[in-house]
């Protein structure tokens, strides 16, 4: 199958070749037919199966079947929604990649960037809208943006901008949009919750569930087991001083971590920089730059900051610090291997992560193989429980009898050491001198 079957407009398909696409993944040949067939849908298919494609190439071929009237100004007719920021940049991307041949506005909403381009953006002709919640509903606020055009409400991984707390925002922008919207929802996992979300924005929508693995066969996973923090320093100087690294992703469970890894790695020697939540987006945007640039080998960053990025460089994927949820261990090996290359992920473990390791063994329905490095071979196992040291039976009647015969003894000398009161002394004297 090629994406000529689609009947896309040949400026869009135009931009596919370009781009190096020949044939549609599996995600992409059932989505796209039943978006332009103008049906909500409901899209689970994990990272890297090219879901962005998916929605991005029928959202330009709408455009292309209604034009926009040029009096908009401010009233997008599609309007895509993000958890990050970075993965916004992603769509807004790939909304440039594959629209290139053809006349439209996008503009994008995130937050860490300058209020200012975007009103100016706002201001005139704007057909495609890439957006995070929590920008979003400021510049509603500000009245800058108007809903009520919305032909295509897109939702990309909801899952995650729920475990993010934005379904109030979620549905506070959907309720301004009009009722007759198509929208579209995809996602990598799915739970009750979002079975909530989407049971009261979709209306009959299809269903497709993209049936992988959740890990990719071309990654190749390993698993170090570290006694502490220190052997999983010594354990990355060994791996990042490999010639086979040649860019990697370094995920750190912490924002402070990762800035403090990343400054150790910069004195050790090695193109590094840090990526997390607290940075300005133009610094964000700027290391993100260099990385695709190859001025950075490695990236030390946390998991909110790595969504949405796209380098086909990446070889690979370090786990510092194991993710806490299973499905954060998909997307963070998910960043190498990308476009059909070979990837490597690489996770140190702690004895303590035994229960995060499991998880993710359970999600992926496969055991992640454990490697020793010459020289820095643990000291600890990694084990759930640890044996304890056996007890001596206990045997009441004897522990009994022994308690009271200690609590008597105690009782008797303390009532020996302790002074009379003075009658009972001055009576006990008086005794002895009658006696005497």
């Amino acid at each position: 199958m090629s994406f000529e079957v689609f009947q896309l407009n040949p400026a869009i398909l135009k931009a596919i070749q370009q781009c190096g696409y020949i044939t549609p993944t599996p995600i992409q040949s059932q989505a796209i037919p039943t978006i332009l067939a103008g049906h909500d849908l409901i899209a689970s298919a994990h990272t890297g199966t090219g879901k962005t494609a998916s929605f991005v190439l029928p959202a330009l071929q709408r455009l292309c079947i209604h034009p926009f009237s040029k009096k908009q100004y401010g009233k997008p007719f599609i309007l895509v929604l993000t958890p990050t920021r970075e993965l916004a940049n992603q769509v807004s991307q790939s909304v440039r990649n594959y629209g290139k041949n053809l006349r439209f506005y996008s503009v994008s909403l995130v937050g860490g960037m300058p209020y200012e381009p975007q009103l100016k953006g706002l201001s005139r002709r704007v057909d495609i809208v890439i957006a995070t919640p929590g920008r979003l509903i400021d510049h509603l606020e500000r009245r800058s943006i108007d809903l009520s055009a919305v032909n295509m409400l897109i939702l990309d991984e909801a899952d995650r901008m729920l475990d993010m707390g934005f379904v109030s925002e979620v549905n506070k922008i959907a309720a301004l949009t009009p009722i007759e919207r198509q929208t579209l929802l995809f996602t990598a996992t799915w739970d009750n919750e979002l079975a909530k979300l989407a049971n009261s924005l979709l209306k009959n929508p299809e269903r497709i569930q993209i049936e992988t693995q959740p890990t990719q066969q071309n990654i190749e996973q390993r698993l170090h087991i570290a006694d502490d923090l220190d052997h999983k320093n010594r354990l990355l100087e060994h791996l990042v001083g490999d010639k086979a690294v040649k860019q990697a992703i370094i995920f750190s469970a912490t924002k402070q971590g990762a800035h403090a890894l990343a400054q150790k790695l910069i004195a050790q020697g090695h193109a590094a920089a840090a990526l997390h939540g607290d940075m300005k987006q133009s610094a964000r945007n700027r290391t993100l730059t260099n990385l695709r640039r190859g001025k950075l080998r490695l990236l030390v960053a946390t998991d909110v900051a790595a969504r949405g990025i796209d380098v086909t460089s990446i070889s690979h994927v370090i786990n510092f610090d194991l993710p806490r949820f299973a499905e954060d261990y998909v997307h963070r090996i998910g960043r190498t291997g990308r476009a059909g290359a070979l990837g490597t992920a690489i996770s140190f473990a702690l004895p303590d992560d035994v229960l995060h390791l499991e998880r993710i063994e359970r999600y992926t329905g496969q055991s992640v193989p454990r490697y020793i490095i010459p020289g820095l071979e643990p000291t600890r196992s990694l084990h759930r429980f640890a044996k304890k040291p056996k007890r001596k039976p206990y045997h009441y009647e004897a522990s009994r009898h022994s308690y009271f015969q200690e609590a008597s003894k105690r009782k008797s000398n303390s009532h020996r050491n302790q002074p009379l009161p003075h009658h009972q002394q001055q009576r006990r004297n008086m005794t002895k001198k009658a006696i005497t």
